[in-house]
């Protein structure tokens, strides 16, 4: 596998993401950030931010498979969430965890979330975009 997540001592340990990947491959994925849209360009999810991130996160999966990839392959996420607030956390996590358990994955390379005012439709309400490092 060409990523390797750690938590290097002398940084907090945080359950949702490590704080170090080390990519040992030789080819680069770069996802473009993907919203919450079906194959036909529909937003799925509505109002839901749990529903939108785990759409997110599979429309990566899938764009990581079009490489040969899989988020084994992952060094690093961003998330960005429309008017972010610490209570969008719980929900936030929920539809990663619906992801991951459909994909049959815990996706916890490293990560930045972002709070932006709006995306490019108004009712997305999150996007993720992701580096990945293939063998």
């Amino acid at each position: 596998m060409a990523i390797t997540l750690v938590n290097p001592e002398g940084l907090p340990t945080v359950d949702a993401y490590r704080q170090v990947a080390i990519a040992s491959g030789s080819r680069m994925v770069f996802v473009a950030g993907q919203v919450a849209w079906d194959s036909d360009g529909a937003t799925v999810g509505g109002d839901d931010l749990a529903a939108q991130v785990e759409r997110c996160y599979l429309n990566v999966a899938t764009a990581l498979a079009a490489a040969g990839g899989t988020f084994h392959d992952v060094a690093k996420l961003t998330v960005y969430v429309v008017d972010w607030s610490p209570e969008k956390m719980p929900a936030l996590m929920d539809g990663i965890a619906r992801a991951a358990a459909e994909l049959g994955v815990t996706p916890v390379p490293p990560g930045t979330l972002i709070g932006v005012a709006a995306l490019d439709v108004p009712e997305h309400l999150v996007e993720v975009e992701a580096i990945a490092v293939l063998d």
